[in-house]
């Protein structure tokens, strides 16, 4: 039985050699068979990028504007409040918001019936100073003819002056009571200050109101403004007729405007200065209103690119440029900030001879794109004209 152990021994562990060979050599086989297709797959060429109209923009020479934003509300240079000027019960009101007055138009009326008596009162008492003046100066001048004639004495003269010059006294004290009352029946007739459009009505017929009451405001919309604060730095920057160009809530469109007026002072705790832009007048204007804009500084004709095109992830900043059939990355300068046609722009300093040649360049839309991806060109892609190059990879790839 040891002896047939013994034979067989070295044959059970040859097979088990074997065995282990064997199962090394399936999986390195089956190993080798699933990275086949990833090997392919990595050697296949990759699939050309198809751009459209949306994914590419040009750089070229352009009129840069640099401007400086601004926003606040808009406000009417003339307005007026219409206040009380004696105290009252408002008997008629004849304007809403919305109105349009002429200066001098009769608005309202408080009740005045208290200031016409006294008004009555102080115009009679004014006539009964004058009679009294009248007694006095007669007196005067009798007195003045018996002087001559020796029947009285000078001091009786000197009091009938005195008498004379105290009644012209009271009748002038009267007469200016009568002009106070006189005026207080006017207050009593609520006018327009100025030509406008009516902006809040404060009152009521019927409620009394006190002296300084608010009964209307108005409003000029012929001459709008927008009052901005600007970082001081930026104020010494700006000039009186600078041009700007505004949104307005509820407008479609710019809206022009200039400089006005640049306040001399700075605002306390923000050091911020107040500058005004006068608004052209336009029918949709409203004060109140919140606008938006830019100030223009200053234009130049720089060779710029939509900032959209520039890409800042890295150091240097660097543009995707769309080549005949691939995109290349190439380095820029930057320099002026402006805006051309509403679009904000950046200048690209540093581009060798291509300087003045406009180029198509990929937008941030989209998105990361390695240097020498191979693209197509879309038919609805506005082609740079001396770009000849450009023109035929799109047509080939309408073609395809």
């Amino acid at each position: 039985m040891s002896s047939t152990v013994r034979r067989w021994k070295p044959w059970l562990v040859v097979g088990l050699v074997v065995a282990v060979v064997v199962l090394l050599l399936a999986r390195s086989l089956i190993a080798r068979r699933a990275q086949m297709p990833s090997a392919q797959a990595a050697t296949a060429p990759a699939a050309a990028l198809q751009l459209g109209s949306a994914d590419v923009v040009q750089a070229r020479m352009r009129e840069l504007e640099r401007s400086l934003e601004v926003s606040g509300a808009l406000k009417a240079v003339n307005s007026a409040v219409v206040k009380a000027r004696v105290a009252g019960e408002v008997k008629s009101l004849t304007v809403r918001e919305g109105d349009r007055v002429r200066a001098g138009q009769l608005l309202g009326q408080i009740d005045a019936t208290e200031y016409q008596w006294k008004l009555r009162q102080a115009q009679e008492q004014a006539a009964a100073s004058r009679a009294q003046l009248d007694i006095a100066e007669r007196a005067l001048e009798n007195n003045r003819a018996l002087v001559d004639q020796g029947f009285i004495s000078k001091n009786a003269v000197d009091t009938s002056v005195s008498n004379a010059a105290a009644a012209r006294a009271t009748l002038q004290a009267s007469n200016a009571a009568a002009e106070l009352a006189r005026k207080a029946v006017a207050d009593a007739e609520l006018r327009a200050p100025i030509d406008g459009i009516v902006s809040v009505r404060a009152v009521q017929p019927g409620e009394r109101v006190g002296i300084d009451a608010r009964i209307v405001e108005i409003v000029d919309l012929a001459r709008i403004e927008l009052e901005a604060a600007v970082a001081p730095d930026a104020a010494a920057q700006l000039k009186v007729g600078a041009p700007a160009r505004l949104r307005v809530d509820g407008i479609d469109g710019d809206v022009k405007a200039r400089v006005a007026r640049i306040n001399p002072a700075a605002q306390a705790g923000s050091r911020a200065i107040t500058v005004y832009l006068e608004v052209d007048p336009h029918p949709a204007l409203r004060q109140g209103l919140f606008a938006t804009g830019r100030i223009e500084l200053e234009r130049a004709k720089v060779f710029a690119a939509p900032e959209s095109a520039v890409r800042l992830d890295q150091n240097p900043p660097y543009v995707m440029q769309v080549l005949a059939d691939n995109v290349r990355q190439k380095n820029v300068e930057t320099g002026m900030r402006g805006y051309a046609d509403g679009v904000p722009m950046l200048e690209l300093r540093n581009l060798g001879g291509a300087d003045a040649a406009p180029m198509l360049l990929l937008t941030g839309a989209v998105g990361s794109v390695r240097d020498g991806t191979s693209v197509r060109l879309g038919t609805d892609i506005e082609l740079p004209a001396t770009a000849p190059a450009l023109a035929s990879a799109a047509a080939a790839s309408a073609a395809r």
